[in-house]
């Protein structure tokens, strides 16, 4: 069997050919370190401990249940399992549907996955951000930092039910215009056409791609490249002209100027020099308050164009008029292309004064005219035109109330926010409820990290969460918040020791990581994103490796072996010769042999 790396480099070798179609692309799943390769790289999921419709788990997997996935491939009698359908919270206070596939059919996705990714990786445009490697939220909107500059109007995109209404033949004459293997597409349709089990009841897909499935997120882009590509060939056509043109104060002063410098080359007088002198530093102070460049001109036009998944963001100058006609003609390709709609009321056209709402960002362009000196003394308005990326007051709100960390009270006819306690907390220990603080707080700024006023929402976030966990702790003993500050203050922090499941003393400190704006320091080049290998990163199959040695780590007997896997390993009691092994390893997983696995699975019975 040909080496995965090797297979999977030889399909990125002709990704950025857009010519290019790729044949016998099934035969792939037939090599069985394909599978290992998915296993190694799925197992660490904790969703893996959910089962799917089958009522089948990764628990107890092993390399026969990996060969008869192959074999029914090979024959093509694979069938996918109707996705488990769930409902998880949104923010909005809906519920989002979520699918469960088997095991199983993750692992086949997961090779699929890995094939499209190597097909389409080097195809799909520089502007597509989501579901990607060496992508996220923050490279997006690091592109609209750095590319938007200038920005006089947003369009917030907002396609309806995205998700859902992916049209299944539309996606499969997307795929068949590089892949010319028609057993590989097939299989991508028993996917898409699974349906879902919703109350043991079975419910057909005839649109839209299984929302927690593997290979959704790769098909969803693969589906919206098209409309990528659209826009840039639409930008190409609507961009227009080098520059703006100088307005005309603008043009007068730098007349002037120019004129008093050829007279101070000319001249002797040394009083006259210093008199031109002045007149030219007078001049180029004025010119600092002055627009250099006119806000409406026909002679200068540019739209950019970032997206994450479903979600994108274009940047337009020129007039309002044509960010509506530039709305219509996406309106009507998303129609006529990709039979998807346009939710009209959200794909807003905003001012770039006014914030437009990205990725839980506010996204605005200043209008700065204050100006600062360089290291060699010039003064500078480095701020007109540029992006500011700001997380709300509404954004922070959110979280709090998310987390009930604060209430909200009326102070003389005013809202003011108070620090609450969490009361479903205080049956955990003091270090736990502190490390649950910890989490959440760590998450809201690795994430808000890179807002330019991070350090004023920051500090206040910190301060609620801060006071919320002690009144929590406050609320648990009995104590006001003072006491509970007496008791684990250690300097400037708050420390709160505990023992680990080994009974060694350790201690949680409250984060206290710093909230300053993270600049973007790797600013790139235009081909900063072809720099990246066009090849593709595999773990190496390390479980296989231990269930192909054929030796029980729990008994030592030589035979077939299966994979043993618990959710969380934190979660362990050492009550059970494999739990006290698992912990002492620190692992989830456990090869045992059949006679070890019926044992571990009769003692939850």
């Amino acid at each position: 069997m040909r080496d995965p790396q090797q297979v999977l480099n030889a399909l990125c070798e002709h990704s950025k050919d857009s010519d290019y179609r790729y044949e016998r692309l099934y035969r792939i799943l037939f090599n069985e370190e394909m599978f290992f390769i998915a296993y190694q790289r799925t197992y660490a999921n904790q969703g893996n401990m959910t089962p799917g419709s089958d009522g089948r788990t990764i628990d107890r997997m092993s390399i026969d249940r990996i060969r008869k996935i192959v074999a029914s491939l090979r024959d093509e009698s694979y069938q996918p399992y109707p996705a488990r359908r769930v409902y998880i919270p949104k923010k909005n206070g809906k519920k989002r549907p979520l699918g469960i596939p088997s095991f199983e059919d993750k692992l086949v996705q997961e090779v699929v996955h890995m094939i499209l990714e190597a097909i389409y990786e080097g195809h799909f445009e520089d502007t597509s951000h989501g579901f990607r490697p060496n992508r996220s939220c923050h490279t997006a909107l690091r592109d609209i930092r750095v590319t938007f500059k200038g920005t006089r109007w947003f369009i917030e995109g907002d396609i309806k039910g995205f998700f859902d209404n992916i049209d299944h033949n539309i996606m499969i004459d997307i795929l068949r215009e590089r892949i010319s293997d028609e057993r590989f597409l097939r299989l991508i349709r028993k996917f898409l056409n699974a349906g879902y089990m919703e109350k043991w009841t079975y419910n057909n897909t005839y649109s839209g791609t299984p929302q927690g499935g593997i290979i959704s997120p790769i098909l969803a882009n693969i589906y919206l490249d098209k409309f990528d590509k659209y826009i840039k060939e639409y930008a190409e056509n609507f961009n227009k002209g080098k520059g703006r043109r100088l307005t005309c104060e603008y043009q007068r002063n730098r007349n002037q100027r120019n004129a008093l410098r050829w007279k101070l080359e000319d001249e002797t007088d040394e009083n006259r020099k210093a008199e031109l002198k002045s007149k030219i530093a007078r001049l180029r102070k004025q010119m600092l308050d002055i627009p250099a460049t006119r806000d409406m001109d026909d002679t200068f036009k540019r739209l950019k164009y970032v997206r994450y998944a479903d979600d994108f963001l274009i940047g337009m100058i020129g007039s309002k008029e044509e960010c509506k006609i530039v709305k219509a003609d996406i309106t009507t390709f998303m129609r006529e292309k990709l039979k998807l709609e346009m939710s009209q009321e959200k794909t807003l056209i905003t001012n770039a004064q006014e914030p437009a709402k990205f990725l839980g960002y506010e996204i605005m362009a200043r209008r700065s005219m204050d100006h600062t000196r360089t290291r060699s003394g010039l003064q500078r308005r480095p701020w007109l035109g540029t992006i500011v990326l700001n997380v709300s007051y509404e954004t922070v709100l959110k979280r709090l109330q998310s987390y009930d960390a604060v209430r909200i009270t009326q102070v003389n006819r005013k809202e003011t926010l108070k620090p609450s306690s969490r009361k479903y907390m205080v049956n955990r220990q003091d270090a736990d409820i502190l490390a649950q603080y910890n989490l959440e707080l760590r998450g809201f700024y690795n994430y808000y990290s890179i807002a330019d006023n991070i350090s004023y929402w920051g500090w206040k976030f910190n301060y609620f969460m801060k006071y919320s966990m002690l009144k929590t702790l406050g609320r648990k003993h009995k104590r006001t918040v003072g006491q509970i500050l007496e008791k684990y203050r250690d300097g400037t922090d708050v420390v709160i020791p505990y023992k680990d499941n080994k009974g060694n003393e350790k201690q949680r400190v409250w984060y206290n990581g710093g909230f300053r704006c993270k600049r973007f320091t790797d600013i790139y080049e235009d081909n900063h994103y072809d720099n990246i290998p066009n090849t593709m990163y595999l773990p190496a199959p390390t479980l296989v490796e231990r269930l192909k040695e054929r030796r029980c780590e729990l008994c030592g007997k030589m035979g077939d072996l299966v994979m043993h896997h618990v959710r969380n390993i934190n979660q362990l009691k050492a009550d059970t010769r494999w739990n006290t092994m698992m912990i002492k390893r620190h692992r989830k997983t456990l090869a045992v042999c059949h006679d070890c696995d019926a044992l571990i699975h009769k003692s939850y019975d």
